[in-house]
């Protein structure tokens, strides 16, 4: 039953890119999931007062928070799907971003709550009564929410939401609290000792470690992380696969939120090939990504010599030499000018953000290697930064 439910709402992988398709299912989980919050907090609620179980009203104050954050999560959708403007000409796909982190706040501030609560209660005991009502509201409160961690997760995985997979980790949670406060019940009433303000606690410290890293997943898109590992390879072996390609590097991957991904890259090409008909594959290639990934790409052009077999055995032995000082270097754009006495060597080198050297320091490193092969050379190196994984 719960998986039809789920695969109701799932849009199709090819309704996805739509943005306004993926608008509309954003906001048909927020509602779905303020609706089924406002349910439990008032069941819970009722039962927890009726009760005299902090812990009971704690989750229920917990399942208003949640509407409340569905709500903030309605509106990120809401504005996300705003169009670009004249100040803002990349969207406004981030202020999902921003729902995002503002939710994970959300668990925390429920969690820290929570924590003073529970020490209220430990320090503090009152009786706390147990029946029928108590087992049934919370039995019920996991189903649906067992239900909706599974729902917001499979729908936020099928939209590349942040926001929707934060909700589900915070369903989630509350399957795990809700556990915790019924055990504590039966436990209390079978062995006559008060764990509901412990329980409490323990699901208090639980909700602000899942809240911690929740805030740095929702940070993290916003500082510009670096793109997903296998994207970059695809976006990589597309290129590779055009005739005329002979490598590309450079690749830098910006996220504006959701669907709003742009991209450049270098291309080498045969230096020796016509330059009017390379920049029209290089159009081509551009052209593809848009049409066929829905990401805006930019190439240039950079040619290379491949008819002088010197200068091709020297990019080769550099190439690998580098990767000597460490594996994840490479070189790019190599091209030698001479004169009487020295060889310029001139290319870029790429450089990993957490690299043991400078950029000072590998120059001078690599420098000497060359010179060591090539007596005559004099390199002139740009050091080049990663903007992609450091093992690619």
């Amino acid at each position: 039953m719960t998986s039809w439910l789920v695969r109701v709402f799932v849009p199709n992988a090819d309704d996805v890119g739509d943005p306004a398709v993926r608008t509309r299912y954003g906001l048909v989980a927020s509602v779905t999931c303020i609706v089924c919050n406002v349910a439990l907090c008032l069941g819970k609620g009722a039962v927890g007062l009726l009760a005299g179980s902090v812990s009971i009203v704690a989750d229920a104050l917990n399942n208003l928070s949640d509407a409340s954050s569905n709500v903030v999560s309605l509106l990120g959708f809401k504005l996300a799907s705003r169009p670009a403007d004249d100040e803002h000409p990349y969207g406004h796909g981030r202020y999902e971003y921003l729902a995002g982190l503002v939710v994970a706040v959300l668990v925390c501030a429920i969690g820290i709550n929570l924590l003073g609560s529970s020490v209220e209660k430990i320090a503090h005991p009152e009786p706390t009564e147990f029946g029928p009502a108590v087992v049934v509201v919370l039995v019920a409160s996991m189903a649906v929410k067992l239900w909706m961690s599974t729902f917001n997760r499979r729908l936020g995985r099928a939209i590349s939401s942040e926001t929707l997979e934060a909700t589900a980790v915070d369903s989630r949670n509350d399957v795990i609290s809700t556990a915790a406060v019924l055990a504590s019940a039966v436990i209390s009433q079978l062995t006559g000792f008060d764990l509901d303000g412990w329980a409490g606690l323990a699901v208090g410290a639980f909700i602000c470690w899942s809240g911690v890293e929740l805030v740095r997943e929702a940070v993290s898109p916003l500082l510009g992380r670096v793109p997903d590992p296998a994207y970059v390879e695809r976006i990589r072996a597309r290129i590779m696969s055009y005739p005329g390609v002979l490598g590309t590097h450079d690749l830098m991957v910006h996220d504006y939120g959701p669907g709003r991904q742009f991209a450049s890259a270098h291309v080498e090409m045969a230096a020796e090939g016509d330059p009017l008909a390379q920049h029209d594959l290089l159009d081509n290639i551009e052209q593809d990504f848009k049409v066929e990934e829905g990401l805006v790409m930019t190439l240039h052009y950079d040619p290379i010599v491949t008819n002088d077999p010197e200068v091709r055995d020297m990019r080769h032995w550099i190439d690998l030499a580098v990767k000597g000082i460490d594996e994840r270097l490479s070189i790019h754009d190599l091209r030698c000018v001479p004169g009487p006495t020295h060889t310029n060597v001139i290319f870029d080198c790429v450089r990993p953000a957490d690299c043991a050297l400078a950029p000072g320091e590998l120059r001078e490193r690599i420098g000497a290697l060359v010179r060591e092969r090539y007596p005559r050379a004099i390199c002139k190196i740009t050091i080049d930064d990663s903007y992609v994984s450091s093992r690619q």
